[in-house]
Protein backbone atom coordinates (compact mmCIF):
# COMPACT_ATOMS: atom_id res chain seq x y z
CA UNK A 1 0.00 0.00 0.00
CA UNK A 2 0.75 3.21 -1.14
CA UNK A 3 0.06 6.57 -0.72
CA UNK A 4 1.25 8.31 -3.46
CA UNK A 5 2.93 6.90 -6.63
CA UNK A 6 0.76 7.85 -9.46
CA UNK A 7 3.20 10.14 -11.25
CA UNK A 8 6.41 8.02 -11.21
CA UNK A 9 7.29 5.37 -13.69
CA UNK A 10 9.38 3.14 -11.74
CA UNK A 11 8.68 1.63 -8.25
CA UNK A 12 10.95 3.33 -5.63
CA UNK A 13 14.70 2.00 -4.67
CA UNK A 14 14.65 -0.25 -1.66
CA UNK A 15 17.39 1.58 -0.04
CA UNK A 16 15.15 5.01 0.16
CA UNK A 17 12.19 3.15 1.35
CA UNK A 18 14.37 1.97 4.59
CA UNK A 19 16.25 5.24 5.02
CA UNK A 20 12.89 6.85 4.81
CA UNK A 21 10.55 4.46 7.02
CA UNK A 22 9.58 5.95 10.49
CA UNK A 23 7.54 3.40 11.78
CA UNK A 24 10.04 2.27 14.42
CA UNK A 25 9.65 5.37 15.78
CA UNK A 26 6.50 6.99 15.42
CA UNK A 27 4.14 4.34 16.12
CA UNK A 28 3.93 6.27 19.70
CA UNK A 29 1.75 8.17 17.82
CA UNK A 30 -1.06 5.52 17.21
CA UNK A 31 -3.63 6.69 19.84
CA UNK A 32 -3.35 10.47 18.84
CA UNK A 33 -3.11 9.52 15.17
CA UNK A 34 -6.37 7.68 15.73
CA UNK A 35 -8.16 10.24 17.89
CA UNK A 36 -7.25 13.02 15.37
CA UNK A 37 -8.60 10.76 12.70
CA UNK A 38 -12.12 10.09 14.22
CA UNK A 39 -12.46 13.90 14.71
CA UNK A 40 -11.43 14.98 11.02
CA UNK A 41 -14.17 12.01 10.15
CA UNK A 42 -16.96 13.91 12.01
CA UNK A 43 -15.25 16.63 10.05
CA UNK A 44 -15.82 15.37 6.68
CA UNK A 45 -19.68 14.19 7.79
CA UNK A 46 -20.36 17.87 8.80
CA UNK A 47 -19.24 19.18 5.76
CA UNK A 48 -20.96 16.69 3.98
CA UNK A 49 -18.20 14.88 2.47
CA UNK A 50 -19.32 11.95 4.15
CA UNK A 51 -22.68 10.87 4.50
CA UNK A 52 -23.68 9.54 7.89
CA UNK A 53 -23.26 5.76 6.95
CA UNK A 54 -19.53 6.36 5.89
CA UNK A 55 -19.30 8.37 8.95
CA UNK A 56 -20.50 5.48 11.39
CA UNK A 57 -18.55 2.42 9.21
CA UNK A 58 -15.07 4.76 9.67
CA UNK A 59 -15.44 5.43 13.11
CA UNK A 60 -16.48 1.61 14.34
CA UNK A 61 -13.39 0.74 12.07
CA UNK A 62 -11.28 3.38 14.07
CA UNK A 63 -12.69 2.62 17.41
CA UNK A 64 -11.75 -1.19 17.04
CA UNK A 65 -7.98 -0.09 15.73
CA UNK A 66 -8.27 1.97 19.26
CA UNK A 67 -8.63 -0.76 21.04
CA UNK A 68 -6.21 -3.45 19.25
CA UNK A 69 -3.40 -0.38 19.84
CA UNK A 70 -4.19 -0.07 23.12
CA UNK A 71 -4.38 -3.67 24.29
CA UNK A 72 -1.04 -3.83 22.02
CA UNK A 73 -2.78 -6.61 19.65
CA UNK A 74 -2.28 -4.45 16.50
CA UNK A 75 0.95 -5.91 14.08
CA UNK A 76 2.99 -3.30 12.58
CA UNK A 77 4.18 -3.57 8.93
CA UNK A 78 7.62 -2.70 8.48
CA UNK A 79 7.05 -2.68 4.98
CA UNK A 80 4.78 0.25 5.76
CA UNK A 81 6.04 3.16 5.97
CA UNK A 82 4.66 5.29 9.15
CA UNK A 83 2.18 5.21 11.97
CA UNK A 84 -0.33 6.77 8.81
CA UNK A 85 0.19 4.57 6.25
CA UNK A 86 0.25 1.62 9.08
CA UNK A 87 -3.49 2.69 10.52
CA UNK A 88 -4.83 3.22 7.04
CA UNK A 89 -4.22 -0.26 5.59
CA UNK A 90 -5.18 -1.97 9.13
CA UNK A 91 -8.74 0.11 8.89
CA UNK A 92 -9.16 -0.64 5.22
CA UNK A 93 -8.25 -4.52 6.12
CA UNK A 94 -11.88 -4.14 8.47
CA UNK A 95 -13.58 -2.15 6.64
CA UNK A 96 -12.56 -2.34 2.85
CA UNK A 97 -12.17 0.50 0.40
CA UNK A 98 -14.17 3.00 2.45
CA UNK A 99 -10.84 3.13 4.11
CA UNK A 100 -9.74 5.65 1.14
CA UNK A 101 -12.15 7.84 1.88
CA UNK A 102 -10.70 9.04 5.65
CA UNK A 103 -7.41 10.88 4.30
CA UNK A 104 -9.61 13.25 2.22
CA UNK A 105 -9.16 17.04 3.32
CA UNK A 106 -6.03 16.25 5.16
CA UNK A 107 -2.22 15.58 4.25
CA UNK A 108 -0.11 13.92 6.76
CA UNK A 109 1.56 17.60 6.98
CA UNK A 110 -1.67 18.38 9.38
CA UNK A 111 -2.35 14.86 10.26
CA UNK A 112 1.52 14.56 12.01
CA UNK A 113 1.19 18.12 13.05
CA UNK A 114 -1.70 17.41 15.22
CA UNK A 115 -0.87 14.03 16.55
CA UNK A 116 2.28 15.39 18.13
CA UNK A 117 0.19 18.08 19.71
CA UNK A 118 -1.81 15.61 21.01
CA UNK A 119 0.94 13.10 22.30
CA UNK A 120 2.69 16.34 23.71
CA UNK A 121 -0.31 17.64 25.50
CA UNK A 122 -0.59 14.56 27.68
CA UNK A 123 2.72 13.64 28.09
CA UNK A 124 3.25 16.87 29.43
CA UNK A 125 0.69 16.24 31.75
CA UNK A 126 2.32 13.06 32.74
CA UNK A 127 5.66 14.86 33.57
CA UNK A 128 3.72 17.58 35.53
CA UNK A 129 2.69 14.68 38.06
CA UNK A 130 6.12 13.44 37.59
CA UNK A 131 7.74 16.97 39.23
CA UNK A 132 5.28 17.25 41.52
CA UNK A 133 6.11 13.86 42.56
CA UNK A 134 9.73 14.86 43.21
CA UNK A 135 8.77 18.66 44.96
CA UNK A 136 7.07 15.94 47.16
CA UNK A 137 10.17 13.85 48.01
CA UNK A 138 12.08 17.05 48.75
CA UNK A 139 9.44 18.58 50.83
CA UNK A 140 9.12 15.47 52.86
CA UNK A 141 13.28 15.01 53.39
CA UNK A 142 13.01 19.19 54.31
CA UNK A 143 9.86 18.11 56.98
CA UNK A 144 11.84 15.01 58.14
CA UNK A 145 15.08 16.94 58.79
CA UNK A 146 14.13 20.63 58.62
CA UNK A 147 16.19 21.49 61.92
CA UNK A 148 19.77 20.11 60.49
CA UNK A 149 22.46 22.60 60.01
CA UNK A 150 24.43 22.65 56.70
CA UNK A 151 27.43 24.41 55.59
CA UNK A 152 26.22 26.94 52.67
CA UNK A 153 28.94 27.38 49.75
CA UNK A 154 30.29 29.81 47.30
CA UNK A 155 32.83 28.51 45.02
CA UNK A 156 32.51 25.63 46.33
CA UNK A 157 34.05 27.26 49.37
CA UNK A 158 32.15 27.40 52.94
CA UNK A 159 30.48 30.37 53.24
CA UNK A 160 27.65 30.69 55.64
CA UNK A 161 25.38 28.19 57.85
CA UNK A 162 21.86 27.40 55.88
CA UNK A 163 19.57 24.90 57.01
CA UNK A 164 19.13 21.34 55.28
CA UNK A 165 15.20 22.25 54.55
CA UNK A 166 16.65 25.61 52.82
CA UNK A 167 18.43 24.30 50.60
CA UNK A 168 15.86 21.26 49.94
CA UNK A 169 13.33 24.36 48.64
CA UNK A 170 15.77 25.73 46.74
CA UNK A 171 15.17 22.52 44.41
CA UNK A 172 11.55 22.99 44.49
CA UNK A 173 11.77 26.49 43.54
CA UNK A 174 13.70 25.45 41.02
CA UNK A 175 10.74 22.03 40.11
CA UNK A 176 8.34 24.87 40.07
CA UNK A 177 9.29 26.62 37.26
CA UNK A 178 10.19 23.91 35.53
CA UNK A 179 6.31 23.40 36.05
CA UNK A 180 5.51 26.76 34.77
CA UNK A 181 7.49 26.22 31.18
CA UNK A 182 5.89 22.95 30.74
CA UNK A 183 2.41 24.63 30.94
CA UNK A 184 3.27 27.82 29.29
CA UNK A 185 4.79 24.99 26.52
CA UNK A 186 1.59 22.91 26.77
CA UNK A 187 -0.37 26.31 25.92
CA UNK A 188 1.35 27.25 22.53
CA UNK A 189 0.76 23.90 21.50
CA UNK A 190 -2.81 23.36 22.28
CA UNK A 191 -4.47 24.32 18.85
CA UNK A 192 -4.87 22.41 16.56
CA UNK A 193 -3.16 22.37 12.88
CA UNK A 194 -5.96 20.08 11.56
CA UNK A 195 -7.76 21.27 8.18
CA UNK A 196 -4.53 22.83 6.63
CA UNK A 197 -3.87 20.13 4.18
CA UNK A 198 -0.16 20.21 3.03
CA UNK A 199 0.37 24.07 3.27
CA UNK A 200 -2.26 25.95 1.66
CA UNK A 201 -5.48 24.85 3.56
CA UNK A 202 -8.13 21.88 3.04
CA UNK A 203 -10.18 21.74 -0.02
CA UNK A 204 -13.31 21.37 1.77
CA UNK A 205 -15.91 23.35 3.69
CA UNK A 206 -14.14 22.25 7.20
CA UNK A 207 -15.36 23.49 10.02
CA UNK A 208 -11.57 23.61 11.91
CA UNK A 209 -13.07 24.68 14.75
CA UNK A 210 -15.28 22.34 15.77
CA UNK A 211 -13.22 19.50 15.52
CA UNK A 212 -10.42 21.70 17.45
CA UNK A 213 -13.32 21.31 20.21
CA UNK A 214 -13.45 17.47 19.46
CA UNK A 215 -10.11 17.25 20.25
CA UNK A 216 -10.11 19.28 23.28
CA UNK A 217 -7.50 22.12 21.77
CA UNK A 218 -8.25 25.79 22.73
CA UNK A 219 -8.33 26.87 18.91
CA UNK A 220 -7.03 26.49 15.44
CA UNK A 221 -3.65 27.98 13.73
CA UNK A 222 -4.34 30.59 11.94
CA UNK A 223 -1.92 29.97 8.63
CA UNK A 224 -1.84 27.18 6.99
CA UNK A 225 1.72 27.34 6.02
CA UNK A 226 3.05 27.97 9.25
CA UNK A 227 0.59 24.88 10.46
CA UNK A 228 2.34 22.33 8.78
CA UNK A 229 5.88 23.44 9.27
CA UNK A 230 5.92 24.95 12.99
CA UNK A 231 8.19 22.86 15.50
CA UNK A 232 8.44 25.36 17.67
CA UNK A 233 6.01 23.28 20.16
CA UNK A 234 9.18 20.62 20.18
CA UNK A 235 12.01 23.51 20.70
CA UNK A 236 10.16 25.10 23.51
CA UNK A 237 9.64 21.42 25.29
CA UNK A 238 12.66 20.44 24.62
CA UNK A 239 14.60 23.82 26.56
CA UNK A 240 12.01 22.90 28.89
CA UNK A 241 13.49 19.56 29.40
CA UNK A 242 16.62 20.20 28.96
CA UNK A 243 17.04 22.82 31.68
CA UNK A 244 14.38 20.55 34.11
CA UNK A 245 17.43 17.92 33.90
CA UNK A 246 20.34 20.48 34.67
CA UNK A 247 18.16 20.86 37.74
CA UNK A 248 18.14 17.31 38.64
CA UNK A 249 21.89 16.99 37.07
CA UNK A 250 22.60 19.48 39.95
CA UNK A 251 21.31 17.64 42.84
CA UNK A 252 22.61 14.35 41.73
CA UNK A 253 25.80 15.81 41.39
CA UNK A 254 25.67 17.51 45.42
CA UNK A 255 24.08 13.79 45.92
CA UNK A 256 27.73 11.91 44.86
CA UNK A 257 29.56 14.20 46.60
CA UNK A 258 27.62 14.33 49.88
CA UNK A 259 27.99 10.08 50.04
CA UNK A 260 30.86 9.97 49.66
CA UNK A 261 32.74 9.29 52.85
CA UNK A 262 34.73 12.66 53.21
CA UNK A 263 31.35 14.14 53.55
CA UNK A 264 29.29 12.20 55.44
CA UNK A 265 26.43 14.22 55.12
CA UNK A 266 24.04 11.68 53.35
CA UNK A 267 23.26 7.69 53.14
CA UNK A 268 21.76 6.56 49.89
CA UNK A 269 20.08 3.66 50.24
CA UNK A 270 20.74 0.58 49.09
CA UNK A 271 18.34 -0.24 47.15
CA UNK A 272 19.38 2.69 45.23
CA UNK A 273 22.70 2.08 45.69
CA UNK A 274 24.96 0.07 43.19
CA UNK A 275 27.92 -2.37 43.87
CA UNK A 276 31.45 -2.82 42.07
CA UNK A 277 32.20 -6.05 40.06
CA UNK A 278 35.79 -5.97 41.26
CA UNK A 279 36.02 -3.82 44.63
CA UNK A 280 33.38 -5.40 47.31
CA UNK A 281 33.79 -2.23 49.26
CA UNK A 282 31.98 -0.14 46.95
CA UNK A 283 28.84 1.71 47.58
CA UNK A 284 27.69 4.09 44.62
CA UNK A 285 24.94 6.18 43.51
CA UNK A 286 24.51 5.30 40.36
CA UNK A 287 21.03 6.32 39.84
CA UNK A 288 22.35 10.07 40.38
CA UNK A 289 25.43 9.66 38.27
CA UNK A 290 22.91 8.13 35.63
CA UNK A 291 20.63 11.26 35.88
CA UNK A 292 23.96 13.46 35.85
CA UNK A 293 25.04 12.20 32.41
CA UNK A 294 21.61 12.00 30.95
CA UNK A 295 21.20 15.27 31.27
CA UNK A 296 24.04 15.72 28.39
CA UNK A 297 21.85 13.60 25.89
CA UNK A 298 19.36 15.92 26.58
CA UNK A 299 20.36 19.04 26.05
CA UNK A 300 22.47 17.88 23.15
CA UNK A 301 18.84 16.87 22.21
CA UNK A 302 17.78 20.39 22.35
CA UNK A 303 20.75 21.66 20.38
CA UNK A 304 20.43 19.41 17.63
CA UNK A 305 16.78 19.95 16.92
CA UNK A 306 17.34 23.76 16.26
CA UNK A 307 19.96 22.61 14.18
CA UNK A 308 17.54 20.83 12.27
CA UNK A 309 14.74 23.84 11.81
CA UNK A 310 17.45 26.44 11.42
CA UNK A 311 18.02 26.30 7.41
CA UNK A 312 14.40 25.16 6.84
CA UNK A 313 12.45 27.00 3.80
CA UNK A 314 8.91 27.16 4.80
CA UNK A 315 6.18 24.67 4.03
CA UNK A 316 6.84 20.73 5.11
CA UNK A 317 10.28 19.35 5.02
CA UNK A 318 11.26 15.97 5.74
CA UNK A 319 13.57 16.93 7.62
CA UNK A 320 10.72 17.24 9.89
CA UNK A 321 10.86 13.86 10.75
CA UNK A 322 13.73 13.88 12.65
CA UNK A 323 11.87 15.61 15.94
CA UNK A 324 10.24 12.71 17.19
CA UNK A 325 13.46 10.56 18.24
CA UNK A 326 14.59 13.68 20.88
CA UNK A 327 11.43 14.59 21.41
CA UNK A 328 10.36 11.13 22.48
CA UNK A 329 13.40 10.36 24.20
CA UNK A 330 13.80 13.29 26.15
CA UNK A 331 10.67 13.25 27.43
CA UNK A 332 10.93 10.06 28.56
CA UNK A 333 14.77 10.43 30.10
CA UNK A 334 13.03 13.37 32.08
CA UNK A 335 10.44 11.41 33.26
CA UNK A 336 12.58 8.50 34.38
CA UNK A 337 14.89 10.87 35.66
CA UNK A 338 11.91 12.12 37.89
CA UNK A 339 10.64 8.85 39.58
CA UNK A 340 14.42 7.56 40.26
CA UNK A 341 15.16 10.53 41.96
CA UNK A 342 11.88 11.20 44.32
CA UNK A 343 12.86 7.84 45.16
CA UNK A 344 16.29 8.16 45.87
CA UNK A 345 15.32 11.44 48.15
CA UNK A 346 12.59 9.46 49.97
CA UNK A 347 14.48 6.98 51.25
CA UNK A 348 18.17 8.91 51.88
CA UNK A 349 19.70 9.19 55.38
CA UNK A 350 20.97 12.56 56.38
CA UNK A 351 23.72 12.38 59.56
CA UNK A 352 22.93 15.41 61.27
CA UNK A 353 25.57 15.65 63.31
CA UNK A 354 28.42 15.05 60.79
CA UNK A 355 26.42 18.03 58.69
CA UNK A 356 26.49 20.34 61.25
CA UNK A 357 30.27 19.84 61.97
CA UNK A 358 30.73 20.87 58.91
CA UNK A 359 28.49 24.16 58.80
CA UNK A 360 30.91 24.91 61.67
CA UNK A 361 33.95 24.82 59.44
CA UNK A 362 35.60 27.55 57.77
CA UNK A 363 34.74 30.38 59.59
CA UNK A 364 30.89 30.39 57.95
CA UNK A 365 29.45 32.45 60.75
CA UNK A 366 31.88 35.51 59.92
CA UNK A 367 28.95 37.55 57.70
CA UNK A 368 26.81 37.84 61.17
CA UNK A 369 29.70 38.87 63.13
CA UNK A 370 30.47 41.35 61.02
CA UNK A 371 26.51 41.94 60.93
CA UNK A 372 26.03 42.62 64.36
CA UNK A 373 29.12 44.81 64.42
CA UNK A 374 27.29 47.12 61.98
CA UNK A 375 23.95 46.68 64.11
CA UNK A 376 26.54 48.62 66.65
CA UNK A 377 27.30 51.52 64.49
CA UNK A 378 30.26 50.10 62.27
CA UNK A 379 30.19 51.04 59.05
CA UNK A 380 30.22 47.70 56.90
CA UNK A 381 33.19 48.15 55.16
CA UNK A 382 35.02 48.08 58.15
CA UNK A 383 33.02 45.69 60.13
CA UNK A 384 34.40 43.65 57.11
CA UNK A 385 38.31 44.05 57.55
CA UNK A 386 37.60 44.06 61.08
CA UNK A 387 36.08 40.62 61.12
CA UNK A 388 38.45 39.43 58.04
CA UNK A 389 41.49 40.20 61.20
CA UNK A 390 39.75 38.37 63.41
CA UNK A 391 39.05 34.99 61.04
CA UNK A 392 43.02 35.33 60.33
CA UNK A 393 43.57 35.52 64.23
CA UNK A 394 41.60 32.75 64.38
CA UNK A 395 42.89 30.44 62.09
CA UNK A 396 46.84 31.14 63.74
CA UNK A 397 45.45 30.16 67.01
CA UNK A 398 43.61 27.07 65.61
CA UNK A 399 39.93 28.12 67.63
CA UNK A 400 36.58 29.51 65.94
CA UNK A 401 35.35 33.16 66.23
CA UNK A 402 33.17 31.41 69.08
CA UNK A 403 36.07 31.07 71.21
CA UNK A 404 38.04 34.77 70.36
CA UNK A 405 39.88 35.77 73.44
CA UNK A 406 38.41 39.22 75.18
CA UNK A 407 41.21 41.13 73.92
CA UNK A 408 41.66 40.06 70.75
CA UNK A 409 38.10 41.17 69.71
CA UNK A 410 39.24 44.91 71.88
CA UNK A 411 42.57 45.10 69.66
CA UNK A 412 41.06 44.65 66.24
CA UNK A 413 38.17 47.13 67.37
CA UNK A 414 41.10 49.79 68.64
CA UNK A 415 42.76 49.25 65.52
CA UNK A 416 39.99 50.66 63.15
CA UNK A 417 39.77 54.16 62.12
CA UNK A 418 36.02 54.09 62.96
CA UNK A 419 35.06 56.29 65.77
CA UNK A 420 32.08 53.91 66.62
CA UNK A 421 34.56 50.82 66.42
CA UNK A 422 36.81 52.41 69.09
CA UNK A 423 34.50 53.43 70.94
CA UNK A 424 32.75 49.84 70.90
CA UNK A 425 35.95 48.31 72.73
CA UNK A 426 35.64 50.18 75.21
CA UNK A 427 32.25 48.39 75.85
CA UNK A 428 31.93 46.24 78.60
CA UNK A 429 31.16 42.74 77.47
CA UNK A 430 32.25 43.23 74.05
CA UNK A 431 33.92 40.01 73.70
CA UNK A 432 30.94 38.64 74.75
CA UNK A 433 28.70 39.84 72.09
CA UNK A 434 31.39 39.23 69.29
CA UNK A 435 31.84 35.19 70.47
CA UNK A 436 27.57 35.19 70.39
CA UNK A 437 27.05 36.50 67.32
CA UNK A 438 29.68 34.24 66.05
CA UNK A 439 27.41 30.73 67.39
CA UNK A 440 25.79 28.30 64.53
CA UNK A 441 22.31 29.02 65.74
CA UNK A 442 22.38 32.76 66.04
CA UNK A 443 24.24 33.32 62.46
CA UNK A 444 20.94 31.70 61.25
CA UNK A 445 18.50 33.69 63.04
CA UNK A 446 20.28 36.65 61.73
CA UNK A 447 19.35 35.86 58.38
CA UNK A 448 15.52 36.60 58.97
CA UNK A 449 13.59 37.84 55.48
CA UNK A 450 11.52 36.71 53.17
CA UNK A 451 13.38 33.66 51.19
CA UNK A 452 16.01 33.59 54.44
CA UNK A 453 17.48 30.40 56.54
CA UNK A 454 16.32 31.65 59.76
CA UNK A 455 14.62 28.64 60.81
CA UNK A 456 11.22 30.49 61.27
CA UNK A 457 11.51 31.63 57.67
CA UNK A 458 12.18 27.93 56.73
CA UNK A 459 9.19 26.55 58.60
CA UNK A 460 7.00 29.25 56.82
CA UNK A 461 8.25 28.29 53.22
CA UNK A 462 7.79 24.60 54.30
CA UNK A 463 4.75 25.07 55.39
CA UNK A 464 3.72 27.10 51.97
CA UNK A 465 5.28 24.17 50.02
CA UNK A 466 3.25 21.32 51.75
CA UNK A 467 0.32 23.39 51.51
CA UNK A 468 0.17 24.05 47.53
CA UNK A 469 1.49 20.20 46.88
CA UNK A 470 -1.69 19.38 49.27
CA UNK A 471 -4.31 21.57 47.10
CA UNK A 472 -2.91 19.43 43.90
Amino acid sequence: MQLWGGRFAETGDERVADFTRSIGVDQALALDDIQGSIAHVHGLGRAGVLDPAEVDALIAGLEGLRADVAAGRLAWDPALEDVHLNIEAALATRIGPLAGKLHTGRSRNDQVATDMRLWLRRTIDDLDEAILGMERALVGLADRDGGVVMPGTTHLQPAQPVLLAHHLLAYVEMLERDRGRLADTRRRANVSPLGSGALAGAGYPLDREATARELGFDGVTANSIDAVSDRDFVVEFLAAAALGMVHLSRLAEEITWWSNPRFGFVRVADAFSTGSSMMPNKRNPDPAELVRGRAARVTAALSGMLGVLKGLPLGYQRDLQEDKPPLFESAATWGASLLVMAGLIDTLAVDRKRMREAAAEGYTTATAVADALVRRGVAFREAHRIVGSLVAEAERAGIGLDALADQMVVDALRSSDDPAARRLADEEGVGEAVRSSASIDGALAASDVIGGTAPARVREALAAAKARLDRR
